[in-house]
Order: C-alpha cells, then structure tokens, then sequence
C-alpha cells in the first residue's frame, strides 16, 4: 500500500486527511495510481459509498457497458472522455442517474475525479449481467 500525505491506494483510508492542493491544475500527477482496469489508473480518496477516486486513463482505454445503481459524477480533470452521449473536454461536469447505462472510452487519454454513491452493473451482452 502506497501512502502519500493520509491519501491511500489500495487500501483503507485514515481520517482525517489534508486536503489535495492544484487538482485542477495537474497536482493529480503526485497522486499514487494503481491498476484499475486495463489502460486505466485509480488513486482512491475515499472507500465506501460514495467512493471518490481519481481515474487516469490511457490513450484508448474504454470501461465496458455497464448501469449506475447510484449516483455517479465526474469532473474531467485533463484531456477528454467520451460515451455515447458526447465527448466531455477538461472543465466539464457530467452526472450520471442511478439507472443510466453507457461505456466509457477516451481516445487520447484522461484523467478524471469521479465519486460513485454505489458499485456500477457491468453488462455482459452475450452472458447476461455481471456485478462489478
């Protein structure tokens, strides 16, 4: 387990925590990232529901179909996501409804800062559904 100034990856975080200075202005880049997905990076802030995390994707990484059963924002940090809904530049705040289904890819590489209320339903298309 990394820690860096309270903040732990891949393990419980310790309260409480010094707040994270520059996030808007790349100070993300100090955060230590661990394997999430493949292409996809995670530093988690907080565990639990809601979970915060910081997310840092690779050019032409991609999160499968998956449904929100909660809540979940984003604010794109740095380069662009994409759904199939649109294309979300660095600035823009997205909100997802509890029930809402998409994929996630970002051709050039992202990073953002995403709070989920409650774990996401990956869609299998060709085996039913599965929990992630």
């Amino acid at each position: 387990m990394v820690d860096i100034d309270g903040i732990n990856c891949g393990g419980a975080v310790m309260m409480p925590r010094p707040p994270i200075e520059n996030l808007l202005s790349e100070g993300w880049d100090a955060l230590p990232f661990e394997p999430f997905r493949e292409g996809i990076e995670i530093c988690t802030l907080v565990e639990g529901e809601p979970s915060v995390a910081v997310l840092r994707y690779e050019p032409g990484a991609r999160v499968p179909r998956h449904r929100h059963t909660g809540l979940e924002t984003i604010l794109v940090l740095a380069g662009m996501q994409s759904d199939e809904a649109g294309n979300y530049a660095a600035g823009t705040f997205v909100a997802n409804p509890v029930g809402s289904e998409h994929s996630v890819w970002s051709e050039g590489g992202c990073v953002v800062l995403i709070q989920w209320e409650k774990p996401v339903e990956f869609i299998l298309e060709s085996e039913g559904r599965e929990k992630g």
